[in-house]
């Protein structure tokens, strides 16, 4: 498949101008003008690169790219991405807010679907635009068996700050570093919040709001919507895709 039409279709599939985003989303870096196989990872550290790489990786999609809305020269680190990725003629792509957002291949609508939930509405605003999703289980669970089920579905030990009911019925969820929209979670009445990662300055919310709120890391939160778009460009398209699991621990 031509790079310049899977970009295309990616930029206008994944509506990567509709959100407010300090990453540069998009074609980041241009490789080879032909894509036959596309590798999918959450970060684009010199290590995936390498993988994507021994992949046989045309092009590489991350959730998290090289650019952040300020200019990097091109020095140490920075400068031996970039270097791989011209030298093996590796494209990368990067999407950012909007892949967390997507309703059909977002992390946050993906982990929703995973864990069972019903009646998915958005949930949680960033830029004026709905990037989290809300649900109600099918049957109430224990606080222990939602913890557990996580683990099990997203694969990190989950940290719980049980502020709110025991019994869960309603859950609202942001992946990756979204802490503080346990107070969103807590203003419209859920019983429970999962993100990625706590943060110091917000850890008294969820008992002082009567919420539960779950940490189930910001790398693994995020490994949801690159496999979720990797399967689309599999059906869609043909292309044979491949995921670089190379977690953080947070």
């Amino acid at each position: 498949m031509r790079r310049d039409e899977l970009v295309r279709w990616l930029d206008d599939f994944l509506a990567i101008g509709d959100y407010e985003d300090k990453s540069l989303n998009g074609l980041q870096v241009e490789g080879s003008d032909e894509v036959t196989k596309v590798a999918v990872a959450v970060d684009a550290t010199l290590a995936t690169l390498e993988q994507a790489a021994d992949m046989g990786a045309d092009m590489l999609i991350t959730h998290h790219g090289l650019f952040w809305g300020k200019v990097l020269p091109i020095v140490g680190p920075h400068r031996r991405r970039v270097e791989y990725l011209l030298r093996h003629e590796i494209s990368l792509y990067a999407c950012h807010i909007p892949l967390d957002a997507h309703r059909e291949v977002g992390n946050n609508y993906g982990i929703a679907r995973l864990l069972g939930l019903d009646d998915l509405e958005d949930f949680a605003f960033h830029g004026g635009r709905p990037i989290g999703v809300k649900g109600r289980f099918p049957t109430p669970m224990p606080l222990r068996d939602l913890a557990d089920l996580i683990e099990r579905e997203l694969g990190e030990s989950v940290l719980v700050h049980a502020g709110g009911p025991l019994e869960i019925a309603t859950l609202g969820i942001v992946s990756g570093g979204a802490a503080g929209d346990v107070i969103a979670a807590a203003d419209e009445g859920l019983d429970a919040f999962l993100t990625g990662e706590p943060s110091h300055a917000l850890f008294a919310e969820p008992f002082e709001r009567g919420i539960n709120a779950l940490f189930a890391g910001h790398y693994m939160t995020e490994t949801i919507g690159v496999k979720l778009l990797a399967h689309q460009l599999e059906e869609r398209f043909g292309l044979a895709t491949e995921f670089v699991l190379l977690p953080t621990g947070l």
